[in-house]
């Protein structure tokens, strides 16, 4: 496992399902684009989610699921990764809002983002099936960060290059949903598997 320093430089979170490569197309989930279309509006939207918390309540640092709601946007539910190791999360997921995380991503400059996606890999399932990811490369974001966050490490508004691999999912049918999460990218290895609850609108 890298050390936290390392796991900074990278900034990685990363999603892998473990399906087999013998599913034929009609198995596979799609991934539209029910919220913004461009890759750098999702990148940078993202990333200042993620870095929102300080490290005790940071969904990426969660264990559990507990800390998924935190500072949620209302039109999109984010989800996270690891900064490496796997955790089982149970996360409660607002009906009618559109599901959105990477496979595996990185925020720092264009050369670093370059070397990253070269070695990047990444799946993910939902519910069993598999989910086609789309590729967003160097796209110049500012993401904006709280004192003592995990992510940026500091108060205030940076910028950089974003790259990753992401899925933008459609709302969710109301019920319990498994979303399997593997990854790595080079010596990065991380995973997360979710139970999402997706309430109905009473529950909401």
């Amino acid at each position: 496992m890298p050390s936290r320093s390392a796991v900074q430089l990278l900034l990685a979170v990363v999603l892998l399902s473990g399906c087999g490569a013998q599913e034929s197309s009609a198995d596979r989930i799609t991934s539209p684009k029910p919220v913004a279309s461009s890759a750098e509006t999702i990148q940078g939207r993202w990333w200042t989610w993620a870095a929102s918390e300080g490290e005790s309540t940071n969904p990426v640092t969660d264990t559990t699921g507990e800390f998924c709601d935190r500072n949620q946007p209302e039109d999109v539910w984010f989800l996270a990764g690891t900064f490496g190791g796997t955790s089982q999360r149970t996360c409660r997921v607002p009906a009618g809002r559109p599901v959105v995380f990477p496979l595996v991503n990185q925020f720092h400059s264009e050369a670093i983002c370059e070397e990253f996606m070269t070695v990047a890999e990444g799946r993910a399932a939902l519910d069993g099936k598999p989910v086609t990811p789309e590729r967003m490369e160097d796209d110049d974001v500012a993401v904006t960060g709280v004192a003592g966050n995990p992510l940026t490490g500091e108060e205030g508004t940076a910028t950089s290059s974003a790259c990753g691999l992401w899925v933008r999912l459609q709302p969710l049918r109301p019920g319990r949903h498994t979303l399997t999460i593997r990854g790595s990218s080079g010596d990065f290895h991380t995973g997360v598997d979710y139970t999402l609850i997706v309430e109905t609108e009473q529950q909401a």
